[in-house]
């Protein structure tokens, strides 16, 4: 059995393994097991009762905490286990904040560090208070904007025309002590990198990844930059479909305007604004990704997502006073949103990634010059793009697209499944062929 999020094994004590204990306290808590090797096999300790004094003291006088330290016997083989609990307080060993992530250990340093602190005196980076500003220096005209929002998505009363911007950022959680939060700053004031550096956002148009043809920065408060942000992809960098309906022209972009607006307010909410890095959206041809230097939960993964798992904010005042204005439909299921409204679309479902440089979510579609570099065939590429269009395919439908008989449009068919086609239904008449993820 290999080593789990709560589980540690060491053959022999050394006092650097203080580390994970501090580790464990400072994450969900676990168990150091001393006399056991890599897969958990017990091969005992010769000193074990030198160590269950030694190790008790340690613990206390380097880490400032108790800890269970229990005697084990098994096949006449000792061992010992450190039972840990998790901490309310920040526990450091030497100076040094470790913190247990997945079966590691990790020493926490820079913006990683500053969240971590923030977080056990129960505050979020946004909560922070700023001085030197009130609420007199705010954007007015933002603050205005910001009522008739939230009395429109009927998350607030009327009676917030009546307070004054004082009250108003008292009832959005957004002061105290008659001190602004960061939150505030970055919501209503006009020039936010004032006092938060890199607080904006740029825009680039690809050719390759090595082209860059254009580009915009959208600075202001956050609202402001949500506005022109999303102007600014509807009118230049996004290419539409044009259609007519009668007289009436109709537009359709290549992604669904909802997700792509639920993407860029992910990206403001996650973000880590102590990176002091903007935010960066990237257009291409047939896909526009956003990227920020935020995390997601620790135990987010794809398929907690699948199972409709609640993103959490990383800065949870911005997300809430989002919320109130009718920006987030549904406060922390903004991931579950872009998917389904792709998927609502007959579109491809996003990419997500998150690692140490950020969140990335990819949004793309296939174009016909990129089918052809990969070297697919003809047939290829017609099915691909036909799917892309019409959402699904059957085998007759590949047979009078390509012009091929039942059992060749099958073998194509076939061909395709294992990296981009998936069959729903039951063989036969009943089955259908979907793009992956879409």
């Amino acid at each position: 059995m290999p080593e789990q999020q709560n589980i540690e094994w060491k053959s022999t004590w050394r006092d650097e393994y203080l580390k994970w204990i501090c580790g464990f306290a400072n994450a969900n808590g676990g168990i150091l097991e001393i006399g056991k090797d890599d897969d958990g096999k017990i091969v005992g300790v010769i000193d074990y009762q030198k160590l269950l004094d030694e190790i008790p003291n340690k613990i206390q006088n380097y880490l400032g905490i108790v800890c269970k330290v229990n005697l084990k016997q098994e096949n006449e083989l000792y061992y010992i286990e450190i039972e840990v609990e998790t901490h309310p307080n920040a526990v450091n060993y030497k100076g040094q904040y470790h913190f247990r992530s997945g079966s590691t250990k990790q020493e926490l340093k820079g913006s990683a560090l500053d969240k971590f602190l923030l977080m056990k005196h129960g505050k979020s980076w946004d909560n922070v208070l700023i001085s030197g500003i009130s609420g007199q220096d705010l954007n007015q005209k933002t603050l205005l904007q910001f009522r008739r929002k939230a009395i429109n998505s009927k998350r607030l009363s009327e009676e917030i025309m009546e307070d004054n911007t004082e009250e108003l950022l008292e009832k959005l959680n957004l002061s105290e002590d008659n001190k602004l939060k960061r939150a505030a700053i970055l919501l209503f004031y006009s020039k936010p990198e004032k006092y938060i550096s890199g607080s904006f956002i740029k825009i680039g148009y690809f050719e390759t990844d090595a082209d860059l043809r254009f580009q915009d920065e959208v600075r202001g408060n956050i609202f402001e930059q949500i506005e022109q942000t999303l102007n600014l992809l509807k009118t230049k960098y996004l290419k539409a479909l044009i259609s007519y309906k009668g007289l009436e022209r109709m537009e359709e972009f290549i992604f669904p305007e909802s997700a792509i607006r639920e993407a860029l307010l992910n990206a403001i909410c996650h973000k880590n604004y102590a990176s002091c890095t903007p935010i960066q959206i990237s257009v291409y041809e047939n896909k526009i990704i956003f990227w920020n230097s935020g995390e997601l939960p620790a135990n987010w993964t794809v398929e907690k997502l699948k199972e409709k798992h609640p993103s959490i904010p990383y800065n949870p005042d911005i997300a809430n006073t989002l919320f109130w204005a009718g920006y987030i439909e549904s406060w922390g299921r903004g991931t579950i949103k872009m998917i389904n409204d792709c998927k609502n679309a007959g579109k491809i479902a996003p990419i997500y990634k998150n690692d140490l440089s950020g969140i990335t979510i990819e949004f793309f579609s296939y174009s016909l010059k990129e089918l052809e570099a990969e070297g697919l065939k003809k047939w290829q590429i017609k099915i691909i793009m036909y799917l892309q269009d019409k959402g699904a395919i059957t085998n007759s439908e590949v047979q009078k697209l390509c012009a091929v008989s039942k059992r060749t449009a099958s073998n194509y068919l076939t061909e395709l499944e294992d990296n981009y086609i998936t069959k729903t239904g039951t063989t036969g008449k009943g089955t259908i062929y979907k793009l992956k993820g879409q």
